[in-house]
């Protein structure tokens, strides 16, 4: 399961036919001008390469113990940097490309016009245009918007859900805005006589809520998830666990033994998508005037499928043979191409769309693709190789577009500690390079953590977590130009992350792979994606609500 080094490309890799007369857009001439991939090393992401000294640990969100079904158990990559060879060589140079100037000569108005075109709508007509594509067209139609229950209104039965961005990089204050929706396989949204059903649909992905975002210390028997409610007759199962199938219920009790409906011949397991389970992500500038601050342009489009689903056994080896391969200092591989996607050893199938230099979308190279592979398959945090559903906001609150009014900075399960309190603390920074002067300033006056100026946005305190994590309009403005000269340089391949000067505690070369973090006492093993949603309730109880 080794990739060959710079690599010739699969002779699958010829790119479809164009028609006669094709439009000069055409979102598959990078993928069709690669040839060779230079950073076969592409899965392992810029943060990895993180100088943490002795006293910065932003690792531990990602590299845990084992968790539910996964085995990775990699917390011990917080003590060294486990690079292959190549790896060791930093390829993500733009970390340390000086753009202040060029960020200067950007206005806030071209800024502001460039981040509020539309480029997803003329996606879907170019690829169909392109005759023999077999990859993946968006077909969500993003201008219907949605429903009051977080439904496309296009009929796609794609359903958008709100949750708790991972901490760092993910936050807007460090780049980028997103969001996530989910559609579950056909069979799931039917009834048991195969007839759409949006009641069954509703109670599938209820079912599925209560799989994915308990934590594995609660055993199957005792699991309980605050859901939207659910009609049981609809769902034909105890839902409650009150011995009756009847009536409007807002909370499992005990994990379902099977799915609903059309998908009653599916056993539900923790932690484990059924087959044919796909994600929608997008990633977006920041537009400081919008709502929920995302920008009309998209930056990717990214789109994950479940292809198969593993058994026990099967799973098991697959994490042993990643562990053997890391040991002997293997790469990794992930089979398909730019025109397929790219499949990993878990079952999932990623593909995604990037801007070009005109900022239409085009689909990414393979190259550009595996950027995404590495987080989405051999990490220890993640659940099945995600990391949205499982921190959704509980219940009906959590069904609909992507906002985080209301979030509070609630604790990681088993933890009593509000989360980007626990992330500021242990990195000493507000991003994995602390490289966010405005968060320094904010958060660290004179060097320091100002704890109870963080904890406003817990549990108990008055504010949520867009105090924490929303960038001032200037900061906004300067994170969207820098990333706009990314696009324009086409140099995605060097590093896709909108930094303002170049990064000063980063590595460009490592000789020494010790971290320094064992010695210091500051690697933890307790990162989990899961969070404590409970707090909210136990901190309203303790004020008298």
């Amino acid at each position: 399961m080794l990739l060959a080094v710079a690599s010739p490309l699969a002779p699958a890799q010829t790119p479809p036919a164009s028609p006669a007369g094709a439009a000069a857009y055409d979102p598959f001439s990078a993928a069709a001008a690669e040839k060779l991939i230079g950073n076969v090393e592409a899965g392992v992401p810029p943060q990895c390469y993180t100088r943490t000294g002795a006293n910065s640990n932003p690792c531990w969100t990602c590299h845990t113990s084992r968790n539910g079904r996964n085995q990775t158990d990699d917390w011990r990559l917080q003590q060294r940097y486990d690079f292959s060879d190549l790896g060791r060589t930093n390829h993500w140079t733009n970390l340390f490309q000086d753009r202040r100037a060029a960020i200067a000569g950007i206005g806030d108005a071209e800024a502001l016009a460039y981040i509020r075109q539309d480029n997803y709508a003329a996606l879907r007509p170019a690829l169909l245009a392109q005759a023999g594509y077999q990859g993946w067209v968006p077909d969500l139609d993003y201008r219907q918007g949605f429903d009051a229950e977080g439904f496309a209104r296009d009929g796609s039965d794609w359903r958008a859900f709100r949750y708790k961005p991972f901490p760092g990089t993910f936050w807007p204050t460090n780049g980028s805005t997103d969001d996530v929706l989910i559609r579950l396989p056909a069979r799931f949204r039917t009834d048991a006589a195969g007839h759409p059903s949006r009641a069954v649909y509703k109670a599938n992905l209820a079912i599925l809520e209560a799989a994915m975002a308990v934590p594995d210390t609660v055993p199957d028997a005792r699991l309980s998830r605050g859901i939207e409610p659910i009609d049981e007759a609809a769902a034909g199962i105890d839902l409650d666990g009150d011995g009756r199938i009847g009536g409007s219920v807002s909370r499992i009790r005990g994990l379902p033994a099977h799915y609903a409906g059309g998908g009653a011949g599916e056993a539900v397991l923790r932690y484990d998508y059924p087959q044919g389970t796909e994600f929608l992500h997008t990633v977006r500038y920041i537009d400081p005037d919008a709502p929920e601050l995302m920008s009309a342009r998209f930056k990717e489009v990214r789109y994950a499928i479940k292809r198969f689903r593993l058994n026990e056994q099967t799973r098991q080896w697959r994490y042993d043979e990643e562990a053997q391969e890391r040991d002997i200092g293997g790469l990794p591989h992930y089979s398909g191409t730019s025109y397929s996607g790219q499949t990993n050893a878990f079952g999932w199938r990623l593909q995604g769309y990037i801007e070009d230099a005109a900022g239409r979308l085009r689909l990414q190279s393979r190259e550009e693709q595996i950027y995404c592979m590495g987080c989405h398959t051999g990490i220890g945090v993640t659940v099945d190789q995600t990391f949205s559903l499982p921190r959704k906001v509980p219940g009906a609150a959590g069904w609909g577009p992507q906002s985080l009014a209301g979030i509070q900075d609630v604790p990681q399960a088993g933890s009593k500690e509000p989360e980007i309190l626990r992330y500021l603390r242990r990195v000493g920074g507000g991003d994995e390079f602390r490289a966010n002067a405005e968060m320094l300033e904010r958060y660290f006056p004179r060097g320091k953590l100002d704890t109870a100026k963080v904890r406003r946005a817990a549990p108990g305190g008055k504010g949520d977590i867009r105090d924490l994590i929303t960038p001032s309009r200037s900061r906004a403005l300067q994170l969207d130009k820098a990333y706009m000269l990314i696009v324009r340089e086409q140099s995605f391949i060097h590093g896709r992350d909108a930094l303002l000067a170049p990064a000063a505690n980063v590595h460009a070369q490592l000789d020494n792979t010790d971290t320094a973090l064992k010695a210091s006492d500051r690697v933890y093993r307790d990162g989990k994606l899961w969070l404590d949603w409970d707090a909210l309730r136990t901190n309203t109880q303790r004020a008298g609500h």
